[in-house]
């Protein structure tokens, strides 16, 4: 008898406890939501930044004449000082264009 009142007790305590939690629970503010990045970004920001991968060729041109390296295709490509394009494999050596 004394283990049925016990249990019925703790099932009392967490009912109330619960609807306690349902009552005084803050409200969901969407206006605190997180903004992520866009997916795509701006041509203007990826025309100012050689570590953004592109798919355009000329725009990959263009980073390379102006800043001597560019992403193109997952890839990093390099100017040398001979104005030779390469990149480097996963082992280090340079593959030259």
């Amino acid at each position: 008898m004394s283990n049925l009142l016990i249990v019925i007790i703790f099932c009392f305590i967490f009912v109330i406890v619960r609807f306690l939690l349902l009552i005084y629970k803050k409200p969901y503010n969407r206006s605190q939501k997180k903004s992520f990045e866009p997916l795509i970004t701006p041509i203007k920001e990826q025309e100012y930044n050689p570590d953004i991968n592109t798919n355009n060729w000329h725009l990959h041109k263009n980073r390379l004449t102006k800043f001597g390296r560019s992403q193109y295709k997952g890839l990093t490509f390099f100017v040398n000082s001979e104005n030779r394009i390469y990149y480097l494999s996963e082992d280090g050596k340079k593959f030259y264009c």
